[in-house]
C-alpha cells in the first residue's frame, strides 16, 4: 500500500475500474494522492504488479463485513446423541428413529449409543443383540444417512455415528 510498493513500474486501475496502463510507481502514487485515495497492491505476483486506486479503510471494512456474513451463513454440524437399550421394543425403536431422522434432516450427525449396564441378561445376551440392533437401525435409516464410524470392540459403551447424506 502507498509507499510500501517497491516495484519501479505498476499496472494501474483507477478508482472507477478503468485500466490506466503501466506507469512508474511514483506517478501512480501521485495520481492516488491527487484523488485523496490510497494506492493498494492487488496482485503483486504479476509483472508488473497490479495496483488499484481506492479508499483502503473502506476496502478493509467491506472485507471484514463479507467475512462476517460468510461466518453467519455457514452451518456448523453438531453431534446429537440418542440412547437405546439392547432389547428395545419395536414401537420404542420407531419413536427413537423419528428423532434420529429429525436430526439428520437438520444436517446434524447422530451418535446412537446402547446402554450396556444393567441386568445379567443385558450383559450375557447383549454381545449378540447389539450388533443385530445396529444392523436393524442402519437398515431403517437407509438412504437418509451413512454409517460414519462404529465404537471399538473394547469400549464399554457401544455406539455408531450416522452422518446425513448430502
Amino acid at each position: 500500500m502507498n509507499n510500501k510498493i517497491f516495484a519501479k513500474s505498476v499496472q494501474v486501475i483507477s478508482s472507477t475500474g478503468q485500466n490506466l496502463g503501466v506507469m512508474p510507481t511514483a506517478q501512480a502514487l501521485q495520481a492516488a494522492t491527487d484523488e485523496g485515495l490510497d494506492l493498494v497492491e492487488i496482485n503483486g505476483g504479476s509483472i508488473p504488479p497490479i495496483v488499484k486506486i481506492m479508499d483502503y479503510g473502506k476496502f478493509k471494512y467491506e472485507q471484514k463485513k463479507k467475512a462476517a456474513e460468510a461466518r453467519k451463513n455457514q452451518k456448523t454440524t453438531e453431534l446429537k446423541e440418542v440412547w437405546v437399550k439392547p432389547f428395545i421394543e419395536e414401537n420404542d425403536l420407531n419413536i427413537k428413529m423419528k428423532k434420529v431422522f429429525e436430526f439428520l434432516d437438520e444436517g446434524d450427525k447422530v451418535k446412537i449409543s446402547v446402554m450396556t449396564k444393567g441386568s445379567k441378561r443385558v450383559l450375557a445376551q447383549g454381545r449378540e443383540a447389539i450388533p443385530k440392533l445396529f444392523e436393524k437401525i442402519i437398515e431403517i435409516i437407509g438412504e437418509k444417512g451413512v454409517l460414519e464410524s462404529k465404537s471399538k470392540p473394547d469400549e464399554r459403551t457401544k455406539s455408531i455415528i450416522i452422518a446425513p447424506t448430502k
